[in-house]
């Protein structure tokens, strides 16, 4: 069995870093940083005759109808830079609900402008209790004739201010997985939002309020069925997010490992002292870790394999860990420079932080991972 990446995901890898190096430097990063948008139209556009932005949309809607292990390959890499914008906000949140559960007029409706970019699209999930599990979900949708009234507020929205389109989870009735409703809703009518001040500046996060009727045309899937498919969406969303994670540790090992080479203490390098060999080790098992559990899930995901739940929520559990304690460690072995405002180890760290509780931190998917173990104590087994 090949383990490794194909000829051409290694060849998409090498035109990404290329393409990220000049378009998405640590200058730029931080321009975004201070802007109320977040990224910019040329840098989008030029994302999106990549083909980026369709990268995993099925050709049929526009898209280059590749797999998820295709796209953590640039997820990586746009890791590595701490890349701005709504990328993942909308090719992973929203283009992935939209493949997953859209009727065929939604996908025809809104796949094809997702993948030239025209729109960008998110999901809007989380409340104030801060919930990742359906008990969290008390968004209201109430019965409006043949459709539906939405009223209430989502928080930590990724890009919403820049969303043309939202897919909003909401308790239809009951209470628990049964009775939350997928829907479709267009910011033009009835959204405002409001940009948060979070640690992470580098990913914009949103407050949105709601109050708008929708027909039935903009349910995700079915009525009260809604959590099966948010359940699928997060688990895909989980492995993306700990592809970008892979990347930027990885950066950060490369610029410790740089650092410890060239930074001379009592006359010598400070690589050359065992505490900073051990713990560029230390970060480097991470670093390989992390990546092994992001590529098994990514092919569990991507082949809709039993265990691809459980793949999904243990990698983040540990890349969640890993790439706060690579980032931590890599500020410590910088020492006082990691620490200033000019350096770049604090996006990381910054990064790290905000990735860790997306989604659910290492707690909650561990949690997670024992909830399906003591289900089914058959997925220990190795596969195949």
């Amino acid at each position: 069995m090949d383990f490794g990446f194909s000829d051409e995901q290694e060849m998409l890898r090498d035109s990404a870093r290329e393409f990220l190096a000049g378009e998405c430097p640590m200058t730029y990063v931080r321009q975004m940083m201070d802007d109320e948008r977040g990224y910019s139209d040329e840098q989008w556009k030029k994302m999106a005759a990549l083909g980026w932005t369709g990268l995993i949309v099925p050709e049929a809607h526009g898209g280059a109808g590749l797999g998820m292990v295709d796209m953590i390959v640039v997820l990586e890499e746009m890791g590595r830079v701490v890349m701005p914008g709504p990328f993942f906000a909308s090719t992973i949140l929203g283009g992935v609900a939209l493949d997953l559960g859209g009727s065929a007029e939604q996908k025809q409706r809104y796949l094809p402008s997702l993948a030239s970019g025209d729109i960008v699209a998110t999901l809007a999930q989380v409340e104030e209790s801060g919930r990742w599990d359906a008990e969290g979900i008390g968004f209201a949708a109430q019965r409006d004739g043949s459709g539906f009234r939405l009223k209430g507020t989502k928080l930590f929205v990724h890009d919403a201010h820049n969303a043309d389109l939202l897919i909003v989870p909401a308790r239809t009735s009951g209470a628990g997985e049964r009775g939350v409703t997928l829907f479709l809703v267009d910011t033009s009518d009835g959204v405002s939002t409001r940009v948060l001040k979070t640690m992470d500046q580098t990913r914009k996060l949103c407050e949105v309020t709601i109050d708008t009727a929708v027909d039935g045309a903009a349910i995700l899937g079915e009525v009260d069925r809604g959590w099966e498919l948010l359940d699928r969406l997060v688990d895909v969303a989980k492995v993306a997010l700990c592809a970008e994670m892979c990347g930027g540790a990885q950066r950060v090992l490369d610029m410790s490992v740089e650092y410890a080479k060239v930074r001379e203490q009592f006359g010598k390098p400070i690589g050359s002292f065992q505490a900073i060999q051990h713990k560029c080790a230390d970060m480097m098992v991470q670093v390989e870790s992390a990546k092994s559990a992001t590529y098994y899930a990514a092919w569990a995901v991507a082949n809709q394999v039993p265990e691809a739940h459980l793949a999904a929520c243990m990698a983040k559990a540990y890349c969640s860990d890993a790439y706060r304690e690579v980032a931590g460690d890599g500020i410590q072995i910088h020492g006082g420079i990691g620490f200033t405002w000019e350096h770049d180890m604090h996006l990381y760290f910054k990064r790290a932080k905000g990735s860790e509780v997306t989604f659910g931190d290492a707690t909650w998917n561990r949690e997670l991972v024992a909830q399906v173990v003591l289900d089914r104590p058959e997925s220990l087994s190795a596969p195949g």
